[in-house]
Order: structure tokens, then C-alpha cells, then sequence
């Protein structure tokens, strides 16, 4: 039911107005047609009944006499005796006159048999209209049909009778689809020009919410259509303004930080110089090292959604394999299966630091990595493999929160505060990709970046 019901806000206006107009229609034709039906029975039925219950009584007592004349119009209208019934087979009954006749004749104790009915189409080129009078069959070609009554009298014979019938459901059922067709045109129209008109500014604006990216808010949106909807546009606008002047707030601020932290830190390097043992000097070397690169790391995740490096057409291959040798420079076994030359737009500084993010925890916690490049005709697949221990199952989503780490597979020793997972698929998201973690058979873990062909 959901797929047959328009998503779009002028779809679902016209549907429900169009449904409302069907429902009206309906309960229009439902009471014309209950009126149509009182009056063919206050002007057709019930004289007819009259008629045949008189005729039956004048029968009774001894006084029916048959209609006398030049014989054109006596079988019209009035009651003749027939010896049998006259009423060929095979036409439509009117079952509530037979119901009729029959209810009348008990309750005036007359003898009634069978009561025949049968309605019969008029054409109006029927040759019998020439030889009535104008009046008359102007009515019955207006009627559209004649019923024919017969009903049977024990021991006497058949009372018959021929009149017209209006067949009002038919043109009725034809006035009724004109006119909705008419309101359809009238209504719905005009409903689906304020429907397009209020659609077309909110579509903009659903894709300016879309596209907005802070590190380029664009133009404001054009306020345009009825005044709520201009007024959602302009609180729209007002929002990505001080969405990014908040941003801008934070950048200056996130510099404020890394200046006035890096600052004691560089001090603290200069200092251990004096420290004569050697083993603590380099303790506390390594640790000033990790406090650099866990800032780096906050810094680098904060400023993601604002990079100010530009995408730039890039050979993903190279890319790779610079990174890989400077791995290769510090005694690390990394092994890189050069694939062929890929260009892929993104920030190059970013995915150099997503890759080798993955690289470096490959080294810290399988002694060495693998990578591959692969790609189909829609995404590129970058894979980062090593034998550690990898990772249990129900924590392959959760690794990759902040400041999330494994114990006892990946611990303090292994250096690291949990932000190189984190800061790697934020910088793979903003490039239109993702990446996967799985664990491989015989050991170990298998981090994939698939990034979109384009």
C-alpha cells in the first residue's frame, strides 16, 4: 500500500483531494439515486399497482370492461384480459413492482397467481411512436424503456398492461462521471499548482540541508513561496550562519590550544636533554612523542569536517606506495601488491593519513602488514591485512569510537589512545567511502577502505 501512495508533498495533496472529491461524488450519486427511486415510485410503481389492483376488483365484482377505440393506443397505459401471458421471455423483471402487485392484491383480498414483469429497452426510431400523439412519445423516448405487467387472475386470465419507464441509473451513472470529471479538473488542478509552488522552494532547501558543508556554507536559499515556507527558508539561512560562525569559533580556538599545548611540550623536549640516564631520557622522550601525536590526533578529528586541503585528482597507487616506504624506511615489514594506476579525487593529505593509520596498527599489533589495491567498475577497495589477534566480533563496530581500546589483544604497551581508528574512517566518511573491519582465517585482522569510482 505504501508504493502506491506519492512521497512527494503535491502528490499526496492531490491524492487526498482527489479521494475527497471521489468520496463526495459517491455520497452524491448514493442520494440522487435514493431520490430518483422514491420518485419512480410515486409516479411509475405505485400507479401501476393502483391500476392492477383496481382492474382485479372491477374483475371481481363483474365491471371490467376492456378500453374501446381505434385500437393505437388502448394497450398503452390501460389494463387488458389476456387469455395467457404475453410477456416473452429472456427481459429484465422488476422484482419490487412483482413484490408490489402481489402485497397490494392480499391485503385487498383479492386472488392473485403469478406476477410477471419484464422491462424492455426503447429505441428512438421505434416505429410505434409515429402513430401516438406527440406528447406521449416525447415522454416515452425521454423514459427509455416500457415495462410490461402481467399478472395472473385464477379462473379468469391475465390482467396486462404496458407504461413507461425512466431508466435513471444509467443517465445518472453518466452525469456523475462528467461531474467528477469536471471537479477533478476545477479542483485538482489549481491544488497541484500550490502544491508545485510550495514544493519547489522546500526541494531547495532540502538540498542546500543536504549539500551544506561547513567548510562551504554556499549561498543562502532563495526565500521564496508561501510566507511559512519563507520563513522556514530564513530560519534555515540563520542556522548555517551561525553554524559556521560557531565553526569558525572553534578552529580559532582548536589553534589557540595546539599552540599554547605544543608550546610546554617543545620546552619539555629541550628539557629532558639535561637528564643524564639515558633510559628515562628516552621514557620521557616517547612520552612527549604520544602526547604530540594524540594532539595531533584530536586536533586533526575536530578540523575534519572543515579540511582546508581541496579535493585534487590523485593517484591512489602512488599514494600507497609512498606511504608504504616509509614504513619500509624504519625497518617495518609492510608488503605492498602494486596494483594498477588509479586517479580518484580527494584530499590527499587526509587519505595518507587514513592509510597509514591503518598501516601503523597493523605494525604495532601483527609485526607487519599487508596491502592491496583493488577496483571494480563502481568503488576502489584499499586493504590493510596483518596476522595479530585481531579483534573479537561483537567489537568490530565498537573500535572504532573515540578513545576506545582492546584489552588484552591491544594495550598500553602498544602506545596509542584509541583515535587512529576514529580519525580513519572520519576522513574515509568525508571522502564518500567507509571502511570495514573483518577478521581473517588462520588469524588476524582485515581493515578495508572502499572509496566510490568517480
Amino acid at each position: 500500500m505504501n508504493r502506491l501512495v506519492p512521497r512527494s508533498l503535491t502528490g499526496q495533496i492531490a491524492l487526498l483531494v482527489a479521494v475527497a472529491l471521489f468520496v463526495a461524488q459517491a455520497i452524491n450519486f448514493a442520494l440522487l439515486l435514493r431520490e430518483r427511486r422514491a420518485y419512480r415510485f410515486s409516479q411509475v410503481t405505485a400507479p401501476a399497482i393502483t391500476r392492477v389492483v383496481d382492474a382485479a376488483e372491477r374483475l371481481r365484482d363483474g365491471r371490467f370492461r376492456e378500453p374501446t377505440g381505434d385500437g393505437r393506443e388502448r394497450q398503452k397505459g390501460r389494463l387488458r384480459l389476456q387469455p395467457a401471458n404475453p410477456i416473452e421471455s429472456g427481459l429484465e423483471p422488476r422484482l419490487d413492482v412483482e413484490e408490489g402487485i402481489r402485497q397490494a392484491m392480499r391485503e385487498s383480498n383479492l386472488p392473485v397467481g403469478r406476477v410477471i414483469t419484464g422491462l424492455r429497452p426503447i429505441s428512438p426510431t421505434d416505429p410505434r411512436f409515429a402513430r401516438m400523439n406527440a406528447l406521449r412519445a416525447e415522454r416515452m423516448k425521454r423514459m427509455g424503456a416500457e415495462l410490461s405487467v402481467a399478472v395472473e387472475i385464477p379462473g379468469k386470465g391475465w390482467l396486462t398492461m404496458t407504461t413507461g419507464w425512466p431508466r435513471t441509473e444509467r443517465s445518472l451513472i453518466w452525469q456523475l462521471i462528467a461531474q467528477t470529471l469536471i471537479l477533478y479538473a476545477v479542483v485538482l488542478i489549481p491544488v497541484l499548482w500550490i502544491g508545485h509552488r510550495v514544493a519547489r522552494p522546500l526541494r531547495k532547501l532540502a538540498a542546500a540541508a543536504r549539500d551544506f558543508k561547513p567548510s562551504d556554507p554556499g549561498e543562502p536559499v532563495e526565500e521564496r513561496g508561501p510566507g511559512d515556507v519563507r520563513a522556514v527558508i530564513a530560519a534555515y539561512n540563520t542556522l548555517s550562519r551561525r553554524v559556521t560562525a560557531m565553526l569558525d569559533e572553534k578552529d580559532q580556538m582548536l589553534g589557540a590550544i595546539g599552540h599554547d599545548l605544543r608550546t610546554p611540550l617543545a620546552a619539555l623536549r629541550v628539557r629532558i636533554e639535561s637528564v643524564e640516564d639515558d633510559e628515562d631520557r628516552e621514557r620521557m622522550a616517547d612520552t612527549i612523542d604520544e602526547m604530540n601525536r594524540t594532539l595531533e590526533d584530536i586536533l586533526s578529528l575536530a578540523r575534519l569536517g572543515r579540511p582546508s586541503e581541496p579535493p585534487t585528482e590523485t593517484d591512489l597507487s602512488a599514494l600507497i606506495d609512498a606511504v608504504v616506504d616509509d614504513f619500509r624506511d624504519l625497518g617495518h615489514a609492510v608488503e605492498y601488491q602494486d596494483g594498477q594506476r588509479l586517479i580518484v579525487s580527494l584530499r590527499p593529505a587526509l587519505m595518507r593519513r587514513a592509510v597509514r593509520n591503518l598501516i601503523e596498527n597493523a605494525v604495532k599489533y601483527g609485526g607487519g602488514g599487508e596491502v592491496l589495491l583493488t577496483s571494480d567498475k563502481d568503488a576502489v577497495q584499499i586493504e590493510v591485512a596483518d596476522r595479530g589477534p585481531g579483534i573479537p566480533p561483537d567489537q568490530l563496530v565498537a573500535v572504532f569510537d573515540p578513545f576506545t581500546r582492546l584489552d588484552p589483544s591491544r594495550n598500553r604497551t602498544t602506545g596509542g589512545v584509541g583515535l587512529g581508528l576514529t580519525l580513519a574512517r572520519a576522513i574515509v566518511r568525508e571522502a564518500g567511502g567507509d571502511i570495514a573491519l573483518a577478521n581473517r582465517e588462520g588469524g588476524g585482522l582485515s581493515a578495508t577502505i572502499t572509496l566510490p569510482q568517480r
